[in-house]
């Protein structure tokens, strides 16, 4: 049983990326050679990174890892990649936080050394649950541990969502704020309904899409709850584990200011999305791992703050990624990879999912 190839990432060439790096940190650490590049089998398809070993007698590590914003020319999935935000998300979890984060070293806002903004931080180590083939798939390390194993890794990743929440001054992550007027969590609505726009620009619109919109509207939250930091990539396969413990925690390039049930919504989804793909090709998945009701309950212990209205964000997490999901099927018909039907929905690969939340069906 298998799923669809996964879509190009990137149109760039590593070993040409590598070149001008070794240039670029000639600037900052004169004699320093890159070696051992390597492209993670687990890139994303927004911001790409690249694996490296650093080679100086003052390099502050060794073990390095370069995150570049997407190729401009590449039908990036956003319409904007701030890596200096990124980077100073990063700094300041890893200044108010005990939530592991790899540290950030150098940031270079100028395009001109490798065609986009980058940084550079350390390289964590450790194992990833796999994307591709998803971790609910048999044959991976996650997949084959024991239940008893499987919980301590959820257990512990509830946790760095709690702690993260919990530790982080609210104060400090204001300048995440959407623009725009209204309470932190209409404006990240808003943000994604203009990020929906973006996407559907002078191609064909998905009413599936617009009336999950619809839907939050006609279940707005009485309470939305204190804005906190959110970490907004919210999932395991965003963290590398020493054994099943969490030692690094990957990708804020999605990070806001938002009621905590945003991740939590997120965390839960994402999770459902790959155990339903699995599912449907005929594999049991891991149905007893990540449930909602786990999550929500052992948030809770370790908060205080019980999760509400978790139908609206399980939903709100369903509606985003297919946004994202969409953005990237017709980035596949731009490269010739795949046709476009007629009914954009049909390009959404949870569209039957997200149509069942919007119905009231699915929990």
């Amino acid at each position: 049983m298998g799923i669809a190839p996964r879509p190009r990432t990137s149109t760039r060439d590593p070993e040409e990326l590598g070149r001008r790096l070794t240039a670029w940190l000639d600037r900052h650490l004169p004699g320093a050679r890159v070696t051992g590049l390597a492209v993670p089998g687990s890139n994303g398809m927004s911001s790409e990174t690249l694996l490296f070993d650093l080679e100086h007698p003052d390099a502050p590590v060794r073990g390095c890892a370069l995150r570049l914003a997407a190729d401009p020319a590449a039908y990036t999935v956003f319409p904007v990649y701030d890596m200096a935000r990124q980077h100073r998300v990063m700094r300041l979890v890893g200044e108010h936080t005990d939530v592991p984060v790899p540290r950030v070293l150098w940031l270079e806002e100028d395009p001109g050394p490798l065609g986009a903004p980058f940084f550079v931080m350390a390289r964590a180590e450790g194992r990833v649950p796999p994307d591709v083939m998803p971790y609910t798939y048999e044959g991976n390390w996650l997949h084959a541990a024991t239940d008893a194993e499987r919980a301590v890794l959820e257990d512990e990743s509830v946790a760095v969502l709690a702690r993260l929440h919990d530790q982080f001054p609210a104060k400090e992550a204001e300048f995440l704020l959407p623009d725009g007027t209204g309470t932190p969590l209409r404006r990240h609505v808003d943000a994604q309904r203009a990020y929906y726009a973006w996407v559907v620009e002078g191609l064909a619109p998905s009413p599936l899409i617009e009336s999950a919109f619809d839907w939050l509207e006609a279940h707005w939250p009485a309470d939305e709850g204190e804005a906190v930091l959110g970490w907004g990539d919210a999932r395991i396969g965003n963290i590398v584990y020493d054994g099943f413990t969490p030692a690094a925690v990957l990708d804020w390039e999605m990070a806001s200011c938002v009621p905590r049930e945003v991740d939590l919504g997120w965390a839960v989804y994402l999770h459902r999305f790959f155990q339903d793909l699995t599912v449907s090709f005929g594999q049991p998945g891991l149905p007893d791992f990540l449930r909602r009701d786990a999550i929500e309950r052992r948030y809770a212990e370790l908060t205080g703050h019980t999760p509400r209205d978790m139908e609206f964000h399980t939903l709100y997490a369903a509606l985003r990624h297919a946004i994202v999901m969409l953005r990237i099927a017709y980035r596949q018909a731009y490269f010739g990879e795949v046709e476009v039907p007629g009914d954009p929905d049909a390009l959404i690969l949870h569209h039957a999912t997200l149509a069942a939340m919007v119905r009231g069906s699915y929990w």
